[in-house]
């Protein structure tokens, strides 16, 4: 198996609920997220897939998220906008693009802080 990984940063705001604590209040976090796609088998360049397209990609999602409030984002109403929901949404957005391309979503990690993340699995196929 081939891996591929992207690293790209947004800021964001959001309100945890049922939590407790200071994270049910409204704050913010320079995120960073890690995209990994896989695959068994190169290109026929030679490659898994092009560094430039999966910036691409992901830079499209970080432009939807950054600098957003992320409860008042559509794909997080009646959920919280956790690190781990963040990572889910970001694997389910690049899913069919991945797909189309002979790639796999492996998996995405979503960092809070610098010491502090969370890594979602895909499972899909």
């Amino acid at each position: 198996m081939y891996e591929v990984t992207i690293i790209k940063s947004f800021s964001a705001a959001h309100i945890l609920s049922q939590v407790g604590g200071k994270c049910e209040e409204l704050h913010g976090h320079n995120f960073k997220v890690e995209l990994t796609l896989g695959a068994p088998v190169l290109n026929q360049s030679g490659l898994l897939i092009d560094f430039r397209l999966v910036k691409k990609w992901l830079g499209e999602i970080m432009d939807e998220l950054d600098h957003k409030h992320l409860n008042e984002i559509s794909y997080f109403a009646g959920i919280n906008p956790s690190a781990e929901n963040v990572a889910k949404y970001i694997a389910e957005k690049i899913a069919p693009a991945a797909k189309a391309a002979r790639v796999k979503v492996t998996r995405v990690k979503v960092w809070e802080s610098e010491n502090a993340a969370v890594t979602y699995v895909s499972e899909e196929d």
